[in-house]
């Protein structure tokens, strides 16, 4: 396995598992528990969720397009005519 994929790997089950505690937290302070305060910290979990997902899908594309890509531009020669510069 590359590290593309465990980095995935690792972006994805991080994700999952803050979007799923931070869904909880959400349902159970929003539903009818007397602690408002999980309702914020639940939001605020599966937006963090959201984020570090896209930041790591966003890195290993990055890595790869730069993987992918070859390096440097090829120059040609110009022809010039006499004494010029």
């Amino acid at each position: 396995m590359t590290s593309r994929e465990k980095v995935l790997n690792l972006v994805k089950y991080i994700g999952l598992t803050l979007l799923i505690s931070g869904s909880v937290m959400f349902l159970f302070g929003f539903i009818g528990s007397g602690f408002g305060i999980l309702t914020p910290i639940g939001l605020g979990m599966i937006v963090g969720a959201v984020f570090i997902f896209l930041i790591g899908v966003f890195f290993v594309a990055t890595e790869e397009m730069i993987d992918n890509t070859h390096k440097g531009i090829q120059l040609k020669s110009m022809n010039t005519k006499k004494g010029a510069q």
